[in-house]
């Protein structure tokens, strides 16, 4: 399959093309013209998606698991081979610049191939003349996987390659501002497995809070606000659905007064607006001790201003713009409150007039910790730089938040930036680097960033149940 920006975008369902009586607009957020129109889905249509998902799985889950890991390496192989198409898409429907989105659909096609490499695992716990019992991990069932916005191509196939190596069937739903490439994705997949084993439907505010009520839909993997992952939690409980919820963060980066300063600030500066800030494992809290502080801050400022914002399609764009109005319209309202506040902007704060999303790298000086711009996510491209002098001191307020997603240490001194990133209350922590993630290594969230983790073997088991056979030997 070629994939042809101007081709129609449909529905999957059983297998098979499915459009709706009713479409969806998608905008492309560097200048928010229309460029596809999606379907709409019906809960009839869920309805059907989920009935598909429920027919084939006996099939899939009996398949043998190397040959279901067969064939997630061979979407893998596809999808790579359908890179560049997939980029452009996710460009001009995402608005991330095309060597990003490069990267995305790469990681993506990674993900496919590396995941086919794992396997549920089976454990003994006796092995005795008289007795035998072992633990195996057998499939949960229908899965209904929820993508954010941010990273599309990628964070649905954090849900698939798992769900599917695990012998689950699945049905997708992608964020309506963000919906071609996942269905195209689908299509591709449908290219290889059978009907019904993986199915995607698009669709408005209504989808969502469906799907999750949906009493034929075993498990929900969802990734999103914690606001929103609240809503999924209680819709999911009517039927004791198992859950995946990867949500919000407010990561904080702590530098030491040891760091290369140059070298450091480049680092912090992509740990912080690589996608525009539309991260979850963005850092959104830099902290920087006070005999660094302020060539630390110019040297970051510095190197943000040489970063054009603009069209990602375009060469020589470093950042793409926002990704949909409702984003743009938060921040503009976080960027308000600095205003108001009189805290101090180092660089930015200045909207561009004219179409489309695109937000100014903005860097805010030393603002207080109760401020808005410290204690909410703002999933975009406006870092706090805050000053401090003790390391008990910096780790109390980095830890003093309801997330708990990820956080970084910087510092010549492993050791003691190990011990650092040790007392930090988070999922995931980074040592003198930020944002390396690989399919083996699992991410999950403490306090209110989720429950659960994706990659890795315990991602893996996340689209498992336990179930323990005890047997008597004769």
């Amino acid at each position: 399959m070629s994939i042809e920006l101007t081709s129609r975008y449909l529905m999957t369902i059983d297998g098979q093309p499915t459009d709706s009586d009713r479409h969806l607009g998608v905008i492309n957020p560097a200048n928010e013209q229309v460029i596809a129109l999606v379907p709409d889905a019906s809960r009839e249509q869920l309805d059907a998606a989920v009935a598909a998902a429920r027919r084939a799985f006996p099939a899939w889950s009996a398949m043998p698991v190397a040959e279901r890991q067969a064939l997630v390496a061979d979407i893998g192989q596809k999808l790579l081979e359908q890179l560049e198409g997939f980029a452009q898409l996710l460009t001009r429907e995402q608005g991330k610049t095309l060597d990003y989105a490069r990267f995305e659909v790469g990681a993506a096609a990674a993900w496919f191939s590396e995941f086919a490499k794992m396997a549920p695992t089976e454990t003994i716990i006796e092995d005795s003349p008289e007795h035998l019992v072992k633990v195996r991990r057998v499939p949960i069932g229908v899965v209904g996987a929820i993508v954010p916005w941010n990273f599309p191509v990628l964070l649905a196939v954090w849900k698939l390659a798992p769900a599917l190596v695990a012998g689950n069937t699945v049905v997708l739903k992608p964020s309506p501002f963000t919906p071609l490439t996942a269905l195209k994705l689908t299509e591709l997949i449908n290219t290889l497995l059978p009907p019904g084993v993986v199915n995607v439907v698009s669709g408005g505010d209504d989808l969502g809070p469906w799907l999750t009520a949906h009493p034929q839909i075993d498990k929900v993997s969802f990734t999103g606000s914690t606001a929103t992952g609240r809503r999924v939690m209680e819709s999911g409980a009517r039927n004791l659905k198992r859950l995946t919820l990867e949500l919000g963060g407010n990561d904080a980066a702590i530098v030491l007064p040891d760091v290369d300063i140059a070298q450091t600030a480049e680092k912090l500066f992509w740990g912080a607006f690589s996608n525009s800030g539309q991260f979850c494992l963005a850092i959104k809290r830099l902290y920087i001790h006070q005999d660094i502080y302020e060539p630390l801050s110019q040297a970051i400022v510095e190197y943000a201003r040489n970063v054009s914002v603009g069209d990602g399609s375009l060469p020589g764009t470093g950042l793409g713009p926002v990704q949909n109005a409702v984003q743009f319209e938060r921040l503009k309202a976080l960027l308000a409150d600095i205003r108001e506040q009189d805290q101090r902007v180092l660089l930015g704060g200045n909207l561009a007039q004219g179409p489309g999303y695109c937000f100014p790298v903005t860097i805010v000086d030393n603002p207080p910790d109760d401020s808005r711009i410290v204690t909410e996510e703002p999933f975009g491209p406006i870092l706090p730089l805050l000053k401090f002098c003790d390391i008990d001191e910096v780790i109390a307020r980095a830890n003093d938040s309801e997330y708990g997603l990820g956080g970084s240490v910087w510092s010549k001194d492993v050791e003691l930036a190990t011990a650092i990133a040790q007392r930090l209350q988070t999922g995931k922590v980074w040592i003198n680097e930020i944002h390396e993630l690989n399919p083996y290594t699992p991410l999950g969230g403490h306090k209110q960033s989720g429950i659960g983790v994706e990659n890795g073997i315990d991602g893996l088991m996340e689209y498992t149940n336990a179930q323990t056979l005890s047997i008597r030997r004769q």
